[in-house]
Parts: C-alpha cells; sequence; structure tokens
C-alpha cells in the first residue's frame, strides 16, 4: 500500500470483557483507504468480538475507535450511517423476504433513489445469481447464494468499509474462491475491507496486511506476503501444504 494514504479506521487498546472473561485487551488496529485487511486466528481468538465492537453491537470495557479521524459512534444504526457494513457470520440473511427485499433493507439508510438503483446494477455485477432469484425467498438460497446476498446486502448501504465476519464458513472451495474474487473486485472499485477469518491462507491471499489474534491478543501483524511465509504463522494457521 500506498505509505502515503489516509488512515480510515484507527481501533485503540481496544478491550471487551464478557463477564469476568476478557474477550479482547489491549487490540490496536489501522485500515488504510482502499485497504483490504484480515484478522486472523483460530475459534475464540476475539475476531468475531472486535467485529462486534467496531459496530458498537458489545460494550469497549477500554480503548477508542475513530473512523475518517473522528470518534465512532457506540450506536449500532449511527456505525452504519458512518460508513461501516457488516457482513455477519453465519449469513444471517432474512429467510422469509427474498432476495429483492433483502437488498432493500441494506439500503435502508439511504434516500438518494437513483444511485441505489445503480447499485443494484452493481452487485448483480457481482454476483449475477442473485438477480436470477430475485423473486426467491432467501431461506431456499443455497449456503454460497445466502453468502453472496449477505454481501450484497451489506454493499447496498454503501459503506466506506465492507466488514466480514467469517465469510468463508460452511462454504465448499469453490464457491469460497468465486466469493474471493468479488470481494477483490470490490475493493478495487473503492471500498475498503475488513475481514475476520478462521481460513488463514484464503484471507491473507485476499488482503494486503494482516494481524493475528490468540486469545484475545494481537501476536502479530505485518503485509499478508510477509505472514504467509513466516514459519510460526505457517506452522499454526497455514497447515503443512503451506
Amino acid at each position: 500500500m500506498n505509505d502515503g494514504a489516509k488512515i480510515l479506521l484507527e481501533a485503540q487498546n481496544i478491550s471487551v470483557n464478557y463477564g469476568a472473561i476478557q474477550a479482547l485487551s489491549d487490540f490496536s488496529l489501522k485500515l488504510m483507504q482502499n485497504e483490504i485487511v484480515s484478522v486472523i486466528g483460530a475459534n475464540g481468538a476475539g475476531k468475531s468480538t472486535f467485529m462486534n465492537a467496531l459496530m458498537g453491537m458489545v460494550k469497549i470495557a477500554k480503548g477508542d475507535i475513530f473512523l475518517d479521524g473522528y470518534p465512532l459512534s457506540s450506536q449500532n444504526y449511527k456505525v452504519v450511517r458512518s460508513g461501516l457494513s457488516l457482513v455477519p457470520e453465519g449469513r444471517r440473511v432474512f429467510a422469509t423476504l427474498t432476495v429483492e427485499e433483502n437488498l432493500r433493507i441494506g439500503a435502508f439508510t439511504r434516500k438518494d433513489i437513483s444511485e441505489i438503483q445503480e447499485d443494484y446494477d452493481w452487485v448483480f455485477s457481482l454476483f449475477p445469481r442473485l438477480k436470477e432469484r430475485l423473486k426467491q425467498y432467501a431461506g431456499t438460497l443455497s449456503g454460497g447464494e445466502q453468502q453472496m446476498l449477505a454481501i450484497a446486502r451489506a454493499l447496498m448501504a454503501r459503506p466506506k468499509i465492507l466488514l466480514l465476519d467469517e465469510p468463508s464458513l460452511g462454504l465448499a472451495p469453490i464457491i469460497i474462491r468465486e466469493i474471493f474474487r468479488e470481494l477483490k473486485r470490490v475493493n478495487e472499485q473503492g471500498v475498503s475491507i475488513l475481514l475476520v477469518e478462521q481460513n488463514a491462507r484464503q484471507a491473507l491471499l485476499l488482503s494486503h496486511r494482516a494481524y493475528v489474534l490468540q486469545t484475545g491478543r494481537l501476536l502479530k501483524e505485518g503485509s499478508s506476503s510477509e505472514l504467509l511465509e513466516d514459519k510460526d504463522i505457517r506452522a499454526a494457521y497455514l497447515g503443512r501444504s503451506a
């Protein structure tokens, strides 16, 4: 990334507690404009907790979050209006609503009707299958199609930053590759991306930089290419085929 790039999102020393359990401890992260950053780690490392903290869905015990240099609201709907949009773990599409209705919900904060229509065309160019299933109930879609819908719904908010929580979870490798290819296109069209993933290899191949969380604490950070070659990261997270 360009060293002169603007800091879009900055989390400083974030700590989150669930009762007596500290799920996240003094975790700091920066996301530059037009960058893809991944947070990798095992299940229970604190990745989803961090995402929920950004979205105002869990209370931060300590620390600060800034978007474009200004404090980010802790109220969820204000976070969305500020420019963050989350694709949650497990997709969580509205199963009893159609694909079209799910997409409309994604644009609920917007009033720019003509530009909303342009974004329909955009998400259909990314995921043509959604256009084919526009009137179909979301609950009848395949797992991969539901993940495409969850991403498209988040993009309909026209976010500055797209947040993705375990986007590869439960999907076949061929679908994962397809979705990650489209995420790269999304980034190339000006949307910064922050994703958390247990699939470390896919995350590192997609992202520019990465942070490694272990039991709520930062273990390592660096460029994705460096971490792909790091022997400790390879042994712990990438498996024998790395």
